[in-house]
């Protein structure tokens, strides 16, 4: 971080709210809230936005799985729904939502409370340093995407159409036996570069629409408050989604290789499996499902703030009484 020279030597006091020797767990953090009450906030939080929207989650991830080792055809939102109802019913579009139960609250528990904490240092007591925010973001996303990228995995492989495996543990057993542990952690990278730049643009796009929405409407109460971040979770949640939705094929394409008719790839490179998409189906093939990846975003991201702020109110109740 680039500074002038009148202040690159002068100590930077902490915000008055931290207190580093003594422990989160025991001392609540700048929202008043202690570091486990962050992870239940969000835990509940995550489950309940990604279970809520699954069957959208489904239609991307087989749109997205198309155009491998098979001829590509033009694949729409419809033509995937009525496609999954026709041959499977309705039950189609849940298949793995038990993976996503089990990698989803403990992901977003470490999520939001990594996100929280800092936040809460490296915005140094400034409520509105958008960077802080951003950096704070991508901090949570890497941490939290080694807890949730296997069961993504063993989630988007039971989504697939024709999927060979009977159910979360007989895809892990099979993997482990067939592939190795490191099938779990193949698109782990891209996960990362994926997810980096959406937590950024997330966090500090919810942040501001926030604060502009608050500002707006001061003294709005709680039903008004839960609006506000809904509202802002929804922007943030479509500018981030629509924006990363080519690092989100080629994570779809690595996590898929080799089942139900899917390209198998000699490496993880991200550059291999580019080329190959953009050979095969041009350059709109890394733009495949980016119409349901934003409308499972959107709302979702509504979802997710809207009860992880709920939570905290919660919990600064219960704290405050």
């Amino acid at each position: 971080m680039a500074t002038d020279a009148s202040s690159q030597y002068r100590p930077v006091p902490p915000p008055p709210d931290f207190h580093p020797e003594i422990s989160l767990s025991q001392s609540p953090t700048h929202d008043g809230l202690h570091f486990w009450q962050f992870m239940i906030a969000g835990s509940i939080a995550g489950t309940v936005e990604h279970m809520a929207m699954f069957p959208l989650d489904t239609l991307k991830t087989r749109m997205q799985a198309l155009g491998t080792s098979c001829p590509v055809q033009p694949f729409g939102v419809r033509q995937a729904l009525g496609s999954i109802l026709k041959l499977e019913g309705p039950s189609g579009l849940y298949r793995g939502i038990a993976a996503m139960g089990l990698g989803a609250g403990p992901a977003h528990a470490v999520y939001f409370s990594v996100y929280e904490l800092s936040k809460q240092i490296l915005s140094r007591g400034d409520p509105n340093n958008s960077m802080a925010h951003a950096a704070s973001g991508v901090v949570a996303t890497v941490t939290s995407d080694a807890v949730f990228t296997p069961m993504d995995m063993v989630k988007q492989r039971l989504q697939l159409k024709s999927s060979p495996y009977k159910g979360v543990a007989d895809c892990v057993r099979r993997v482990v036996k067939e592939e190795g542990i490191g099938a779990f952690y193949a698109s782990y990278r891209t996960t990362v570069i994926m997810n980096a730049p959406f937590t950024a643009v997330h966090f500090a796009t919810y942040e501001a629409a926030k604060r502009e929405l608050m500002e707006v409407s001061p003294d709005t109460v709680d039903d008004g408050r839960l609006v506000v971040h809904a509202t802002a979770g929804a922007v943030s949640g479509a500018l981030a989604a629509a924006v990363t939705t080519p690092l989100d094929v080629v994570k779809t394409q690595l996590q898929c290789q080799g089942v139900c008719g899917c390209d198998k790839f000699s490496s993880s490179s991200m550059g291999d499996v580019i080329e190959r998409i953009v050979k095969k189906d041009g350059y709109r093939g890394l733009m495949r499902g980016w119409i349901p990846r934003t409308l499972f975003h959107a709302p979702a991201a509504a979802i997710c703030w809207s009860t992880y702020e709920a939570s905290k109110s919660f919990f600064q109740r219960l704290n405050s009484g």
